[in-house]
């Protein structure tokens, strides 16, 4: 897309506070699909878009839970909303309605005949929890980020799970939370490390009806090439690495790192779907 005069002010964010807070068409998406307060306890007295505004910033730019600025609310009232949200059906839900909303917008079926899978293997850190590996062709000790996405790049699934788990084996449980989210779904393209009998039969035996279709590289193809369907997925890849939280995996737990690829997918879709309406924030 050209850098114009109309697609500067589609993604311009000069107006607002910090560049990740949310624009209020942003707001207006996502506000709706937020738990809401609890009947039970003290009323909720706290500004819920401040609170979703701060998890935007830590995801944004990477800082730890205590850097956050003042002007947000305390640190801990923040992860009072963002653990019982990462442990619940909340991003979910929220991931699957925008990714619908999208395809939608765009002229596609809502629910997707296809899809592309690929992973990502990152580096844990000294403060990390346990649950990590070593992938011996990345050369990388650390977690693997699994994510299937649609022809256009909308996220359809999301695993992490330790590096030193193999493609072919951990795209078993993405392919299977792919299946139950995603119905219609009946073919999957991806790389050569997902082919072979071995994942074929653990999804027959899953009674799993998707079909892996592997794409290669032409063999008189040299340097880098883009590859058909492929590519799709690794632009994906591209816009969460625009996320500085998900630089490495800083997490103690395997449901928080997932947590935070939930919310960087859940960003791209929000900017996607809002990036026609220019406003303002109050």
């Amino acid at each position: 897309m050209p850098w114009n005069e109309t697609t500067r002010k589609q993604y311009s964010r000069e107006t607002e506070r910090y560049e990740s807070d949310l624009t209020n068409a942003e707001w207006a998406l996502l506000a709706p699909l937020l738990p809401p307060p609890s009947r039970r306890g003290r009323p909720r007295r706290v500004d819920l878009r401040e609170v979703v505004n701060a998890i935007a910033y830590l995801l944004w730019t990477g800082c730890s839970w205590r850097a956050l600025p003042k002007d947000f609310p305390a640190f801990t009232t923040v992860q009072n909303y963002f653990y019982p949200w990462s442990r619940s059906a909340v991003l979910d839900r929220i991931g699957t309605h925008l990714t619908a909303l999208e395809r939608c917008r765009s002229g596609r079926a809502e629910a997707p005949s296809s899809a592309i899978i690929d992973s990502q293997s990152v580096p844990t850190v000294e403060a990390g929890g346990a649950e990590c590996g070593y992938d011996a062709g990345k050369k990388i000790k650390g977690r693997k980020r699994h994510i299937a996405v649609d022809v256009d790049g909308n996220p359809l699934a999301a695993q992490v799970h330790p590096a030193n788990i193999q493609d072919r084996d951990g795209a078993l449980p993405l392919l299977l939370e792919l299946q139950a989210r995603q119905g219609t779904v009946r073919t999957v393209f991806a790389d050569g490390a997902y082919g072979g009998n071995k994942l074929a039969s653990a999804l027959k035996q899953s009674h799993c009806p998707i079909t892996v279709e592997v794409v290669k590289k032409a063999k008189d193809d040299k340097g880098f090439t883009v590859i058909p369907r492929r590519w799709v997925v690794e632009r994906s890849f591209g816009w969460l690495r625009r996320c500085r939280r998900l630089s490495k995996d800083f997490e103690r737990s395997i449901a928080s790192a997932l947590a935070w690829l939930r919310l960087a997918l859940i960003r791209v879709l929000m900017r996607r779907i809002t990036r026609d309406q220019v406003t303002v924030t109050t």
